[in-house]
């Protein structure tokens, strides 16, 4: 009967509602997709289902009114339980850069990536610990604040020369900036704040590759000291273990020209929108 009642009442302002609840919740998904997160929420999804048929099939009065009123309940604990996501949502709308469709063109990714991949590769023989941050759409500028300023070519002499160990600056992180210039060396990264790291012995270097992976869509390249390993961290999530082949794979899908097709909704319309601007500013110019 309600759901009779539902269609009979619907209308234009009816449908523009449910468009925009699932356009928030579309959005939403994007930032705990492919994180701890989602497996946490189909979680609670099955056991509130299985309890919703249970009550209704075995007419459960007091377990009915539970699940009618755990809206409270839940405006409660999905702060807490999701506080990392939420953060990690909160700061990104509080960016400008995540609203940036500039990237710098192929050719310099593909240039970066071939020296970040050289670099690696040498430091990772040496068991130079490393901490390498590639910039996306996510603004940088607070982080590149806190260390040494370069705005320098990127080259694989150079990040061998920053994270020497004899050398001041190889503590922290060099940053590539949206220009795809090493914009500042000594950086201090924010260290993750998930409790649910791929291993508990991680150290600082790779909790902060962690951490700035975090609170933007920024990629690290980091090197352990300790074992000379190879770790790629990206959305707060860490890829270990990795040769500098598999390296410029993963760089190449992230960083490189493969990227345009993992880019959210959000950022291929912009950058549809910001080409058709510059496509008509240009037919101006011609008439």
């Amino acid at each position: 009967m309600e759901l009779l009642w539902a269609l009979e009442n619907l209308n234009l302002r009816s449908l523009l509602d449910i468009f925009l609840v699932g356009l928030v919740f579309f959005g939403a998904s994007f930032f705990i997709r492919g994180t701890q997160a989602m497996a946490l929420l189909r979680g609670m999804l099955l056991v509130f289902v299985t309890l919703l048929v249970l009550s209704s099939v075995l007419n459960l009065l007091a377990l009915r009114w539970l699940l009618e009123n755990i809206v409270v309940v839940l405006g409660i604990a999905i702060p807490v339980i999701f506080q990392p996501e939420l953060r990690r949502a909160f700061e990104q709308l509080g960016r400008v850069g995540m609203f940036s469709t500039r990237q710098a063109p192929d050719t310099v990714r593909g240039r970066v990536i071939n020296e970040v991949c050289q670099a690696v590769e040498k430091l990772s023989e040496r068991r130079h610990g490393a901490l390498i941050v590639l910039q996306r759409h996510s603004s940088l500028e607070e982080y590149i604040r806190t260390g040494i300023h370069l705005d320098s070519d990127v080259s694989a002499q150079l990040f061998l020369t920053i994270f020497w160990p004899k050398t001041e600056l190889h503590d922290g992180a060099a940053i590539v900036d949206v220009d795809g210039r090493v914009a500042s060396a000594a950086s201090v990264l924010p260290l993750t704040a998930s409790r649910n790291l791929p291993d508990p012995k991680l150290g600082t270097r790779h909790r902060a590759a962690l951490g700035i992976s975090e609170v933007g869509d920024a990629i690290c390249v980091v090197v352990s000291e300790e074992t000379g390993k190879i770790a790629i961290t990206n959305g707060g999530r860490m890829i270990p273990k990795l040769d500098s082949k598999r390296l410029r794979t993963v760089l190449n899908a992230f960083y490189g020209e493969e990227n345009k097709a993992l880019e959210s909704p959000l950022h291929q319309l912009l950058d549809r929108g910001q080409r058709l601007m510059t496509m008509l500013r240009g037919s101006r110019k011609q008439a």
